[in-house]
């Protein structure tokens, strides 16, 4: 595992093109965000979605900004406000914006905007299986996805979900931004391991960052 207080400088690995991992990118606000995803949570619940086909989601969820994703027995979609709450998402704080922004230009995507942050929680066990990121409007905007916690294995394919997969480490603070001719790969999360990580204990949280309407 990348120790938590290495002085190493972040840096960044291409995975394919149009998607880089930014290394260590979001290590040093670290603290900052998952204090933030718990003013978040406190606002909105972490909640385990249920599937259109029925089946409860192993990863629990809630999301802040103009819009969230969420699903039920009537499918996946963006709205503004939480089927199973009926209010409205928190607002997205300024810091993760600006994080998000910030790692779109350094991979190469000027211009991001997001408009909705889906927070992801991983316990042990959980897992997100292979699929593409294509219920947004705006198939130009990249994803950016901030790892932090402890660490798994993100899964990232072609286009079709029988296409042969990479498989990386992705550890605590790392970004992986994809856009442009990779915008549409699959991809995934392999279950998570037990461990303790010294800011989120015995967790995973990912923030994903998309522009869902134009």
């Amino acid at each position: 595992m990348l120790d938590l207080f290495s002085e190493d400088a972040p840096w960044s690995e291409p995975l394919a093109d149009g998607a880089v991992i930014l290394r260590r990118r979001a290590r040093d606000e670290s603290e900052a965000l998952i204090t933030l995803i718990n003013d978040v949570a406190a606002q909105n619940p972490f909640y385990h979605r249920i599937t259109p086909g029925g089946h409860r989601m192993s990863v629990a969820m809630t999301n802040c900004g103009d819009f969230g994703w969420s699903s039920d027995s009537r499918g996946y979609r963006y709205s503004e406000q939480d089927s199973a709450s009926g209010k409205r998402w928190p607002p997205m704080p300024d810091r993760f914006r600006a994080l998000a922004v910030s790692c779109a230009q350094e991979a190469g995507f000027t211009g991001f905007s997001p408009d909705a942050c889906l927070i992801n929680r991983y316990e042990p066990g959980a897992k997100l299986t292979l699929h593409q990121d294509k219920d947004e409007q705006d198939l130009k905007a990249p994803i950016v996805s901030v790892s932090l916690g402890l660490p798994a294995v993100f899964q990232f394919g072609g286009f079709e979900r029988g296409d042969a997969t990479q498989r990386v480490l992705l550890e605590h603070g790392d970004v992986v931004v994809w856009g442009g001719p990779s915008r549409l790969r699959y991809h995934g999360i392999l279950p998570l391991k037990p461990g303790v990580h010294p800011l989120a204990g015995a967790f995973r949280f990912n923030l994903t960052f998309r522009r869902a309407f134009r």
